[in-house]
């Protein structure tokens, strides 16, 4: 009898595995595509890794396309589902015309997320204190260096008060500054931070937080996919909602433990102080809904950068319809 029951054990042990196996090939596989890989965007790995996709019964395949220009293209075209990227593609996708436009169904972060770093320490930085100094500030018309200049002419600058350089990448901006190009330089988490540890720089202001709401990154994707795919986006927004609720509220160094994974050249250091900047600075919608305020004012940034070629009605581009009803019944 003993024998009997040691080898229906061992078979039902030996079926687990083929079990878990059918459940997790049951999971429906969503493509997003992000802009870029950074910390700022906490929420979206966390979903992944605490397991809020998978209680879904969603499995998240995600790329990065390295820009929103790349990101839009992947979604028009049907290489991904979802786009996670500014909302000022789906602007300009608009302007340009289109019979099936990307629409915003779920806005992340509420603010630019860079940090300004400068040479030296400033403890007592006022924006005004930028008169005359050359700042890098990312390429021209994208949304960091638009933001940074609008936060500018916020503050009183003129056109001839404002020294931004625009010609360096994105990507080599870092590196120019710590060869010596300008005095201040705008930079994204774990990168400020870890200049401010080596003693390269000093953090002396958040941009994001100067700027007020501009509803920076969100998830979109073409209204056809939205019809055909309600529940797999209803899905999708609950786990995020989950997702963002856990990086707001739980201590930075739980959450740097869970991210360490997907930042595996990043210190575990680094990640905490990153996630503590941006929970201090209140990065994230807590019901992930876009506000019109909010999108104009992005407009408005657009605008003043003499990027835009006309406005979009909010409407056309953000529906907050589906992640409005899935918070409310959370």
């Amino acid at each position: 009898m003993k024998k009997t029951l040691a080898i229906l054990g061992a078979a039902i042990f030996a079926l687990l595995p083929l079990s878990a196996c059918r459940e997790k090939s049951n999971l429906k596989t969503v493509k997003v595509n992000e802009v870029t890989h950074s910390v700022f965007y906490a929420p979206l790995y966390l979903a992944d890794e605490l397991g809020y996709f998978e209680e879904e019964g969603l499995k998240i395949e995600l790329t990065n396309g390295g820009g929103a220009d790349a990101v839009m293209a992947s979604v028009l075209s049907g290489d991904s589902d979802i786009g996670f990227c500014g909302p000022e593609a789906a602007v300009y996708v608009a302007l340009g015309g289109s019979n099936d436009l990307p629409t915003v169904f779920g806005q992340l972060t509420k603010r630019d997320g860079s940090f300004l770093v400068s040479r030296k320490e400033e403890p007592n930085f006022k924006w005004t204190d930028l008169k005359g100094k050359e700042i890098l500030a990312g390429r021209r018309g994208g949304v960091p260096a638009m933001t940074f200049e609008y936060v500018l002419k916020e503050n009183g600058f003129t056109k001839d008060d404002i020294n931004l350089n625009f010609d360096v990448a994105f990507n080599l901006m870092t590196g120019a500054f710590e060869a010596g190009t300008a005095d201040y330089c705008t930079m994204f988490e774990p990168t400020a931070s870890e200049y401010q540890a080596a003693g390269k720089g000093y953090i002396v202001a958040s941009v994001g937080e100067e700027s007020g709401v501009i509803p920076y990154t969100g998830f979109m994707a073409k209204r056809s996919w939205l019809n055909k795919n309600d529940k797999t986006a209803r899905s999708f927004l609950r786990a995020m909602l989950k997702a963002v609720k856990y990086a707001q509220e739980q201590p930075a160094d739980d959450i740097a433990a869970k991210l360490f994974k997907k930042f595996p050249s990043t210190s575990y250091a680094s990640i905490s102080t990153s996630i503590a900047n941006y929970q201090k600075i209140d990065s994230w919608f807590t019901d992930m809904v876009m506000p019109e305020e909010g999108y104009n004012r992005l407009l408005s940034v657009i605008e003043s950068a003499g990027e835009l070629e006309g406005r979009v009605e909010f409407s056309k581009v953000v529906d907050n319809s589906i992640v409005t009803e899935v918070y409310k019944n959370l």
